[in-house]
C-alpha cells in the first residue's frame, strides 16, 4: 500500500482493518524523511528508534483490542519548541543545543497518551521569531514547491515536512502568524485556535499574550481530528480556558448555505505587497461561497495598521523580557536576525506596552462586534506567494506580507486554507476567522472552501 497520501482517518481505518501496520506507516515515513530531508531541511532531529518502538507498541495494542482513538499508531512531528521528555529541544538555537527536558509539554503528552508515533523535531526560526537565517546550528527549511523559496515562519519545518509528504500533520505555534503563514505559502491547512483553547505549557514562549499552539496539516479533516485531541483546559496554564470542547466534526460537511461572511477588504486592498494572484484567489473563493448559498459582503474593521502596531509592541516587549538575561550575557550566541529583533524590545516603554494592551482590548471588541453580525470573516492569509530566499522579507515590518497578526491580537480562531496556485506555481491561501471558541464554524467553512476550490485535486510537489 502506498501510504504517502493517506489522511489521518484513512490511516486509522487501514490500521484497524489490518491493511497496514503502524510499523509500516512509520517505516514509510522515515524512508521519505531520509530520501528528501537532505535537500529540504525540515527536521533538526529524527527519533527513528523511538518511533519504531512506539509503532510496535501501537500494533500490539490494536491487535489486542486496546484502541486509544484516531491517533493510535499515526506518525506525527513537533516543532522544536515543544518539550519532549528525554529528547533534545533546541528552539533552533545555539543557546539550547544541549537542552534535554525531563518532561513532555502538554501537547506532546496528549499525543503520547493517544498512542501517536513521534518521528522527530522540526526546524523553526530561532526562538520562533528570527529568520530565515543561515548563521544558526541548523539550516532553514525550504519550500517543497520550489526550494529556492521560503516556507514562511516560524513553523517552517512543520510546513516543509507536510508539503513534501513526509508526514500528514505536524504541530506549529502562532504568535503573529507562524502557523497560518507557512500553511498559506506551502499549500496546507493551518489553524490557530482561540487563545486559551490549547495548553501552551512546556512550549518555549515568544509572547505570553499572543502565543497559540495548533496544527498544520494536509486537510481540514486532519486538523479537526488533531484539535479534537488537543483542545481542553489545563489548570497550570494561566491562559487556558475552562470551557467544554465540542465535537468539531459534527457539522463539518454541513456547507455554508445561509451563513453570513464578511470580508475586511480594506485590510489588504491598498497594501503595496498585494498581488493579483492572491486577490483573485480570495475573490474566486467569495464567489464560490455565494454560489453555495452564503451571503458574502465587504465590511469595515479598524485600520490594519492598528492591529499590526499593537501586536508588534506587545510581542517585542514580552520577547525581550523572556530573553533579557541571555541578551545581556550571550548576545553573540543568538543569530544576527534574532538578536536584532529581540533587542528592539528594550526600547519599548511601559507606557507603550500598556497602551498596546488597551488598544488590543478595543480591537478585540471591534472584531467580536463584527462577528455578532457575521458567522465568520474571510480575508487573505498573505499578500503574495512565497518569496525567494534571496529576496528576504522582514516579518515584523509594517509592510510585511502576512495578514495574520490581527487575530493573535484579538485571540479569535483563524485558519488558512489553500485555494489554488498562483501564476508562479506557488500556493495561494485564504484565511477564515470565527467567533471565540467557535472553531467548529471555522472548520465548517474551511471544509466548504477546500471542496469548492478543488484544492483536493491538486497534487503536492513531492
Amino acid at each position: 500500500m502506498d501510504t504517502r497520501d493517506l489522511s489521518i482517518a484513512a490511516m486509522g481505518k487501514a490500521l484497524r482493518s489490518g491493511a497496514v501496520t503502524s510499523v509500516q506507516l512509520t517505516q514509510d515515513a522515515l524512508a521519505r524523511v531520509a530520501a528528501q530531508d537532505g535537500a529540504l531541511h525540515a527536521f533538526v532531529l529524527t527519533t527513528g528508534d523511538l518511533a519504531l518502538a512506539q509503532a510496535q507498541r501501537a500494533d500490539a495494542e490494536l491487535n489486542s483490542g486496546s484502541d486509544r482513538g484516531p491517533f493510535h499508531g499515526i506518525p506525527y512531528a513537533l516543532k522544536d519548541i515543544y518539550d519532549t521528555a528525554n529528547i533534545r529541544t533546541t528552539c533552533h538555537s545555539k543557546l539550547r543545543l544541549h537542552n534535554v527536558p525531563k518532561t513532555n509539554s502538554v501537547v506532546a503528552g496528549r499525543f503520547d497518551a493517544a498512542g501517536a508515533v513521534l518521528l522527530g523535531k522540526l526546524a523553526t526560526h530561532e526562538f520562533a521569531l528570527g529568520g530565515p537565517s543561515f548563521d544558526l546550528p541548523f539550516p532553514p527549511a525550504r519550500n517543497p514547491w520550489n526550494p529556492e523559496h521560503v516556507t514562511g515562519g516560524s513553523s517552517s519545518g512543520s510546513a516543509t515536512a507536510i508539503a513534501s509528504r513526509m508526514v500528514r500533520m505536524a504541530m506549529g505555534s502562532d504568535t503573529g502568524g507562524s502557523i497560518r503563514g507557512p500553511a498559506a505559502w506551502c499549500g496546507l491547512v493551518g489553524i490557530k485556535p482561540t487563545y486559551g483553547r490549547v495548553s501552551r505549557r512546556g512550549v518555549f514562549p515568544l509572547s505570553w499574550a499572543l502565543d497559540h499552539c495548533g496544527p498544520l496539516s494536509r486537510s481540514v479533516e486532519d486538523s479537526v481530528l488533531t484539535l479534537q485531541l488537543l483542545a481542553g483546559h489545563d489548570p497550570y496554564d494561566d491562559a487556558s480556558a475552562d470551557l467544554p470542547v465540542p465535537d468539531y466534526s459534527a457539522d463539518l460537511n454541513k456547507g455554508v448555505k445561509g451563513l453570513r461572511i464578511g470580508i475586511p477588504r480594506d485590510f489588504f486592498i491598498g497594501a503595496a505587497a498585494t498581488t493579483h494572484d492572491v486577490l483573485a484567489g480570495l475573490d474566486r473563493t467569495a464567489a464560490q461561497l455565494r454560489d453555495a448559498g452564503a451571503i458574502v459582503e465587504d465590511i469595515a474593521l479598524p485600520d490594519y495598521a492598528l492591529f499590526g502596531a499593537a501586536g508588534r509592541v506587545i510581542m517585542m516587549a514580552e520577547a525581550f523580557a523572556i530573553h533579557e538575561h541571555d541578551l545581556q550575557t550571550r548576545l553573540l550566541d543568538f543569530g544576527e536576525i534574532t538578536a536584532n529583533r529581540f533587542v528592539l524590545g528594550a526600547t519599548v516603554r511601559s507606557a507603550d506596552y500598556l497602551a498596546a494592551l488597551r488598544v488590543r482590548r478595543e480591537l478585540t471588541e471591534a472584531v467580536s462586534d463584527a462577528l455578532t453580525r457575521y458567522d465568520a470573516l474571510l480575508c487573505l492569509s498573505a499578500l503574495n506567494t512565497a518569496p525567494r530566499f534571496d529576496a528576504p522579507v522582514d516579518a515584523l515590518s509594517s509592510g510585511a506580507p502576512m495578514q495574520t497578526i490581527p487575530f493573535n491580537v484579538t485571540g479569535h480562531p483563524a485558519m488558512s486554507v489553500p485555494v489554488g496556485l498562483g501564476s508562479d506555481g506557488l500556493p495561494v491561501g485564504v484565511q477564515i476567522v470565527g467567533r471565540a471558541f467557535q472553531e467548529a464554524m471555522v472548520f465548517r467553512i474551511g471544509r466548504a472552501v477546500e471542496t469548492l476550490s478543488g484544492w483536493e485535486g491538486v497534487a503536492l510537489p513531492a
